[in-house]
């Protein structure tokens, strides 16, 4: 990859990033709240449906960037081979390529995500104040929208517009909403748990099967809906966003 277009990939996938979290936050904060142990307005209810904001702003950025950067370069990579670079291989490459981004995302990401999803459930608390209490109670213990746009892209014969990749992203975003909903509920259940108790360990099937037990298959597909809004309507921003921001750059 190219220094320009390194840096496309950078400022797009940052930007991108930041108009997603920012502007949907409210339904990231009633989905928290609908996974939470206590339930939903014991977690807050409607009230301070921007609380971890802050969190999310600071993590916003660098993570979508890091992102997309090891995304377009993964891609690139696995492509120049030759072996991954002709359809239906090249599908292939482009979800490796979106599983190490994610990946590279995610140690940036999970950090602020936890801070951001304990403000969501305890609005009365701060974003500070969190904070510092996971870093005195827990320092110590410390995909596939790239597919649809390729098939689409293929059958048109000419790149996609701004707006088309977002349609792949919304739509691909949503199914993968509602399969992995269970396991967002163990990761919420997870990062919302007190330090030292069973549910913090990280135990995923022992979280799931307790949900089961006490909420049944309500309670394992708990935020669903905010969750599809927020990741269909996110993809459609995220990646609509991105190819717009790139291509500019780069013209």
């Amino acid at each position: 990859m190219e220094r320009r277009e390194f840096i496309a990939s950078l400022v797009a996938g940052g930007c991108a990033g930041m108009c997603v979290d920012l502007t949907l936050f409210p339904l990231d904060t009633m989905k928290t709240r609908l996974q939470s142990q206590q339930g939903f307005y014991r977690a807050g209810g409607f009230r301070g449906i921007y609380a971890g904001v802050p969190s999310a702003a600071l993590g916003s950025f660098p993570s979508a960037a890091a992102f997309f950067v090891t995304y377009d370069c993964a891609k690139s990579l696995l492509g120049s081979g030759g072996v991954l670079k002709e359809p239906p291989a090249a599908s292939v490459s482009h979800m490796l390529a979106a599983s190490l981004g994610e990946t590279v995302a995610c140690l940036i990401r999970v950090p602020t995500e936890v801070v951001k999803q304990r403000t969501q459930a305890s609005p009365s608390s701060g974003t500070y104040r969190i904070l510092v209490v996971a870093l005195r109670e827990e320092v110590h213990n410390l995909v596939p929208s790239e597919v649809e746009q390729t098939r689409w892209s293929e059958r048109r014969g000419d790149p996609l517009h701004s707006w088309q990749a977002a349609l792949c992203g919304a739509f691909a975003g949503a199914v993968a909403a509602l399969v992995t909903t269970p396991l967002d509920v163990a990761k919420t259940r997870i990062m919302l748990a007190k330090a030292g108790s069973s549910t913090a360990s990280g135990n995923i099937p022992l979280v799931l099967c307790d949900v089961w037990k006490s909420r049944g298959l309500t309670g394992l597909f708990a935020g669903s809906i905010p969750r599809m809004t927020f990741i269909s309507a996110g993809g459609f921003i995220f990646l609509g966003a991105y190819e717009k921001v790139r291509r500019t750059l780069l013209s």
